[in-house]
């Protein structure tokens, strides 16, 4: 009897987290569209320079970062799922959650300095899973978005 309590516990918990960490991931994607609306003004491009250099008064470097993390309920999910194979959708969220995020941190930057463009822009992941204790870590990443913010001559 005790194990089937058990087993309610942990499937009701699991049900809350799976819910909560849903509903957390779409106001996140509320907010990030939000903020893409917001700095639509801002031109970013992976070329070199996609405009006229003699219209722009400098270039300065600008960078957003952020690190998310897998939830407990992800990896669960993700464990289930690849016992059958496939796409992770539940990462794949989390990835592209971090790159939109990064490049929206990167134009509040150009922003607030004044930039109508950012050009050769580069992104960056790297891993900050380390296992220390001998178990599988979450799994957790830091995004990086950066460029050359381009300052219009008035």
């Amino acid at each position: 009897m005790d194990g089937i309590i058990q087993l309610v516990v942990f499937l009701v918990l699991l049900a809350i987290g799976v819910f909560a960490g849903r509903a957390n991931e779409r106001r996140h994607y509320r907010e990030l569209k939000e903020a893409e609306d917001d700095l639509r003004d801002i031109v970013a491009s992976s070329e070199r320079s996609s405009v006229e250099p003699d219209k722009f008064s400098r270039g300065t470097l600008v960078v957003g970062s952020v690190v998310i993390a897998e939830d407990y309920f992800k990896r669960v999910a993700a464990g289930l799922k690849s016992l059958v194979g496939g796409n992770l959708r539940s990462y794949e969220t989390l990835l592209e959650r971090g790159r939109r995020e990064a490049i929206v941190r990167m134009k509040q930057q150009a922003r607030r300095l004044g930039a109508t463009h950012v050009v050769n822009v580069r992104l960056e992941t790297a891993s900050l899973s380390e296992d220390w204790s001998g178990r599988r870590p979450l799994f957790s990443a830091e995004f990086i978005a950066y460029g050359t913010a381009l300052v219009r001559i008035s």
